[in-house]
């Protein structure tokens, strides 16, 4: 390489760094995130020789750039964020500015190219399996966070109705209830009859025992709870938060299967044990793209690799680190040249 250009992205602008072998400045100015402007200064840059491109976040705000410097045929770099406050450290001064981060990446590239990892195009299907995958998490955060604040309602106005609703939350059949009649008082007023026959609309097969255990439960508290009022405003909302976020969530998954049924590489991984469509999906995001010198390293990428605990005579054990991507990585990922 005979120039290496270091930038550090942000939202609205980035700033961007460029040696040459002696680590001369070629460049040092801040960088619009504008496509055209990008490519007139890689198109500068490249008259002085080979260029690689670095980034310290190749993805969300730093995914522009990264593109452009793959479409203009040049290779791209990652160094990552622990790597670069080390790398930090042992540069004078404490200030922490875009210009001196730039400069920062733009030495590492120049003088520790082992610290760097590579950035492989990304195909249509891995890009959007990962949008997709990414927006699904944030899903399973929000439907965790308000199921448990739904029960966390329920055990407060009355514990009984909780221990039979709580469990069931992920049944249409009882979000459909509590909507309807979020209280123990609005249940009573409704009664067993009524009850069963709206439960038995989404479910058939057990609404006349989950009716049965709702009454059970609602003799067994004859108290009204300070703060029941305010729950049956709540409450319906909640149901009505979690029932949109399991739609939405059934939608992305059908959108995911059909991306994973296209893939090339379907076949091989469908036909691995115990491997379904999340996780094809998973391992289509996370691995693929990735280079791995063993398979220590993907199981150390993947959180696999054993870790040993002990302690005196008493415990003794190896156990799955559970650390996944966070965990250290065995080794550097060599850089390779993108494709033009």
């Amino acid at each position: 390489m005979d120039v290496f250009l270091g930038v550090d992205v942000g939202n609205g602008e980035h700033h961007a760094v460029a040696l040459d072998g002696a680590g001369t400045k070629l460049y040092d100015k801040v960088l619009p995130n504008d496509e055209a402007t990008m490519r007139a200064v890689i198109e500068q840059l490249t008259a002085h020789g080979t260029v690689l491109f670095v980034v310290d976040q190749p993805a969300t705000i730093g995914a522009l750039p990264t593109a452009v410097a793959q479409a203009a045929g040049i290779t791209v770099g990652y160094l990552p964020g622990l790597t670069m406050r080390r790398i930090a450290d042992l540069h004078p001064g404490e200030a922490k500015t875009e210009a001196r981060d730039a400069a920062i990446i733009a030495e590492a590239a120049r003088t520790m190219p082992h610290t760097l990892r590579s950035i492989e195009v990304a195909d249509e299907q891995g890009a959007e399996l990962s949008m997709l995958c990414k927006f699904d998490d944030d899903l399973a955060k929000q439907l965790t966070a308000t199921s448990n604040r739904l029960r966390g309602l329920l055990t407060q106005i009355h514990p009984a109705l909780e221990r039979v609703l709580g469990p069931r939350l992920d049944h249409p059949a009882v979000l459909d209830l509590l909507r309807t009649w979020p209280t123990p008082a609005a249940l009573r007023a409704a009664g067993r009859k009524r009850v069963a026959t709206r439960l038995k609309k989404e479910a058939p097969r057990i609404y006349a025992r989950l009716a049965q255990e709702i009454f059970d439960a609602l003799d067994a508290q004859t108290v009204v709870v300070v703060g029941t009022q305010a729950a049956a405003v709540v409450l319906p909302q909640l149901a009505g938060m979690l029932s949109q976020l399991r739609t939405s969530r059934d939608t992305l998954h059908a959108q995911v299967e059909a991306l994973v049924a296209a893939h090339p590489l379907h076949a091989v991984l469908s036909s691995i044990p115990a491997v379904g469509i999340r996780t094809e999906a998973r391992i289509l995001t996370e691995v693929v793209g990735k280079d791995f010198a063993t398979a220590g390293h993907l199981a150390s990428y993947a959180g696999l690799s054993p870790v040993t605990w002990r302690s005196g005579s008493s415990i003794r054990g190896d156990h799955s680190s559970r650390r996944g991507e966070q965990g250290p990585q065995t080794g550097p990922v060599p850089l390779k040249p993108s494709p033009p």
